[in-house]
């Protein structure tokens, strides 16, 4: 695996894993929106990756809520020669409703390749989802439930009651609007992040189509943040995201 190949596989691991029942949007007070459980104001996670248990990248993101409205921010920086690719930026924006979080814009930028640079926004009202990608728009359906790189890890909060079984969700990277489904494992395992234990709520592709498999490991008592992802790639290389500090408030 390259250094170019691994880099873009990491920054694409959200592809197949941010999980939401197809329902329509509800505008509703992040109260309101919480239900059984208390909306935090904020969540800061620290994140190491590694490829072939060799350092990667590390990544910081933060996950903000004003009033109805979320903004979530996400910075991955390589380490060592991977740092020469530059610092990976995305931001989701969007409206907190009864059904978690409504993107309404989301950015990918890539160091200062402004060519690099994605953007997309969510036509709700007019269910179309337009992505500029090298300056040209191309439009896709939007569908309900629709999440983006950055948003996804924060969905799961919302939706503890439907993580179960199989579920399917439709998620834009930027450049497509592709669904991806997910096998819910019924019982929660333990597992160790930098010295941490969280009892994790793991998810498995319900699909393989011979390429590469994501896994995720859900922390269940922490509001159901991504403890580790793990990545292998089609020509067996292990690229792995793992929780070394999380804060939530």
């Amino acid at each position: 695996m390259n250094r170019i190949k691994a880099w873009c596989v990491i920054f694409l691991v959200g592809m197949g894993v941010a999980l939401m029942p197809q329902a329509a949007f509800s505008k509703a007070k992040p109260k309101e929106a919480a239900a059984k459980f208390t909306l935090p104001k904020s969540i800061s996670a620290t994140y190491v990756v590694t490829k072939n248990g060799d350092p990667f990248a590390n990544v910081y993101e933060q996950f903000t809520v004003t009033k109805n409205t979320y903004t979530v921010e996400s910075v991955t920086k390589g380490i060592g020669v991977y740092a020469l690719l530059g610092e990976r930026k995305l931001t989701s924006t969007g409206e907190i409703t009864a059904q978690g979080l409504k993107p309404s814009h989301f950015e990918l930028h890539q160091g200062n390749q402004k060519k690099k640079s994605l953007f997309t926004d969510f036509d709700w009202a007019k269910q179309s989802l337009v992505m500029t990608i090298k300056g040209e728009k191309e439009t896709a359906e939007l569908k309900p439930g629709t999440q983006d790189l950055a948003s996804y890890p924060y969905q799961f909060m919302f939706m503890r009651a439907s993580l179960k079984n199989t579920i399917t969700v439709p998620v834009t990277t930027g450049k497509k609007l592709k669904q991806y489904a997910y096998k819910v494992s019924p019982e929660l395992k333990s597992i160790d992040c930098a010295g941490v234990q969280y009892k994790t709520l793991y998810l498995t592709p319900s699909e393989h189509d011979g390429a590469e498999t994501k896994d995720l490991w859900l922390a269940a008592e922490k509001n159901y943040v991504p403890a580790r992802i793990l990545v292998i790639d089609e020509d067996g290389h292990k690229l792995e995201q793992t929780l070394t500090e999380l804060r939530i408030q």
